[in-house]
């Protein structure tokens, strides 16, 4: 793919080519993501299948179909596991029974949590344990808030509202406020101020409990968005943050907006200027495909927001179990320990472990 730097452009459609594509950055696959990805892909290379996973890695089919095929067996409940298998916990954070389950049922057990995810519990189990009712802000039914909930499941109210907010009952205990972490501001906001003008008193976090993936995807989509007469966003219908700036961009007044699984769902038809982006979950292959196929006239034009250089290592025993790899093979190939050779996990790009998967 080039790239130029052109001026700003006003939006226009030449007949029958996409113009330019304005490409955000960032896009695609946060720290989370790349650190669970990473983290599942080991324990592919390192078991003999299957391996299961509760719940989705995350939420993109690609990413799921392709583990599918690499024999990761997704499961709804640990008791589908059978006796002494290895499992993996998805990146959205599972309640603490499932946890608790995992570990009695399975021979090696990884939770692949987001590390913003955990700090969510854990301010759940600090507020509570200090007497706070909590009042948490999320997508019925999701994952996230599911986990989320399930920390401390008597003493939590989930609202995703104003009218919702208006309908709480009465409170006596002092309030806590708490969010999904892949909410878009605009979810979030309304709600929030609703619950402050509600309980002036409220708790709220030092450090916003919002995703900054989240928020600087969105920024980048608000800086192209005018732009543009098309607006693409990849990734999958059950992803809140690939959603939310599906829902951003219609909000922003871009009359064509396509959220999509794939360049195959794309309409052959597009022209103008057409803005790209990719949620969380998306894969970079995905973002390569759907330019080949948009062919603009005029090259792409990076709409750059911030960098991003947040890194999740992997889990625990995952770490654990790449240095007994590396001290066995080096042992194995005549090598000392104080020379062999360490891998580098944040050079490695999910996006690469991911494409390896399918050769």
């Amino acid at each position: 793919m080039s790239s130029t730097a052109e001026p700003a452009l006003e939006p226009s459609t030449p007949a029958g080519r996409v113009d330019i594509v304005l490409l955000a950055e960032p896009r695609g696959f946060c720290a989370g993501v790349e650190m669970a990805i990473k983290a599942l892909a080991w324990m592919v290379r390192s078991f003999p299948g299957p391996v299961y996973c509760y719940d989705e890695i995350v939420h993109n089919k690609l990413v799921v179909d392709r583990f599918k095929a690499q024999g990761v067996v997704f499961i709804d409940s640990i008791d589908e596991v059978p006796p002494g298998s290895p499992i993996m916990l998805s990146a959205h954070g599972s309640p603490p029974a499932i946890l608790e389950a995992a570990r009695a049922r399975g021979s090696y057990v990884v939770d692949s949590v987001c590390p913003l995810v955990t700090k969510v519990h854990h301010e759940v189990k600090v507020r509570t344990g200090k007497g706070y009712r909590i009042v948490y802000v999320g997508h019925e039914g999701h994952e996230e808030a599911v986990g989320t909930m399930a920390v401390a499941p008597d003493a939590i109210d989930r609202v995703e509202s104003v009218e919702e907010v208006a309908a709480l009952g009465h409170i006596e205990q002092p309030v806590a406020l708490l969010a999904q972490t892949t909410l878009s501001h605009r979810d979030w906001e309304g709600v929030a101020v609703a619950v402050k003008a509600r309980f002036p008193d409220v708790w709220t976090p030092g450090r916003s409990d919002l995703c900054f993936a989240t928020t600087n995807r969105q920024a980048a989509l608000m800086e192209l968005a005018h732009r543009c007469d098309v607006i693409v966003v990849i990734g999958s219908a059950n992803s809140s943050n690939t959603r939310a700036l599906e829902q951003l961009a219609i909000e922003e007044g871009c009359e064509r907006v396509y959220r999509i699984n794939g360049v195959e769902e794309l309409p052959d038809n597009l022209t103008g200027i057409v803005g790209v982006t990719a949620g969380a979950s998306a894969p970079e292959e995905l973002v390569t495909e759907v330019v080949e196929f948009l062919a603009p006239l005029n090259g792409i034009e990076l709409v750059h927001v911030t960098d991003e250089d947040e890194y999740f290592p992997p889990p625990r025993n995952i770490r654990d179990l790449q240095s007994s790899i590396e001290m066995a093979s080096t042992v194995l190939l005549g090598g000392t320990l104080l020379d062999r050779p360490v891998m580098d996990d944040r050079a490695l790009g999910a996006s690469d472990v991911l494409a390896s998967l399918s050769k």
